[in-house]
């Protein structure tokens, strides 16, 4: 396995941040959780932070923003540092700037690996973490407002990162468990 940077895609409630946070410990990648990342810029008191703010009632934040903040964070990160992505590219703006800045800065080798979840596991799932998890986005509304979006945007999205990363397919219904050896096994590990 010689990628250096893993972009983990999905439907929401597909098991993305669980699934690349275990790979990054495995690899020893660093885990760039892009909704986390923004969750942890708003508890600033920056303009910055009230610009991103607008993510708790569910709406997605313009590429813009998005890339600002790419801008900003990723070069702070050492080039032999491994990144895994969730959350990030989910417009084909942004993936046209991250994969290109991500090769000026020597990292040549993408994998993407996205992660097959029927519409009504992924709804029950979210509704699931929602009751034990202080989501604010994960209300019946704003999973609806998600899915809108991901309907509109990621079809154009993976068909770039099909061209310019290696795709791979996993199922995301079997367990957390057998979701990891699929995804080893399909990167060599």
């Amino acid at each position: 396995m010689d990628f250096d940077v893993i972009f983990i895609a999905g439907p929401q409630g597909s098991g993305k941040g669980t699934q690349g946070k275990k790979l990054a410990d495995k690899l020893g990648f660093l885990f760039w959780g892009m909704g986390g990342m923004l969750r942890e810029i708003m508890k600033e008191n920056t303009p910055l932070a009230q610009r991103i703010s607008v993510i708790d009632r569910g709406t997605l934040l313009p590429d813009d923003l998005i890339i600002e903040v790419l801008k900003a964070q990723l070069p702070a990160i050492p080039r032999e540092q491994g990144i895994i992505f969730d959350g990030v590219p989910r417009t084909v703006g942004q993936a046209e700037f991250l994969v290109p800045f991500l090769r000026e800065q020597g990292r040549e080798h993408m994998a993407t690996i996205f992660l097959d979840l029927p519409r009504e596991e992924s709804v029950k799932r979210l509704l699931l973490r929602a009751q034990h998890e202080t989501r604010v986005d994960d209300t019946p509304e704003g999973i609806e407002t998600r899915f809108r979006y991901y309907d509109e945007m990621m079809a154009p999205t993976f068909a770039y990162l099909k061209q310019e990363t290696k795709f791979i397919t996993i199922d995301g219904r079997p367990s957390v468990e057998e979701i990891e050896k699929s995804i080893e096994k399909d990167l060599l590990l």
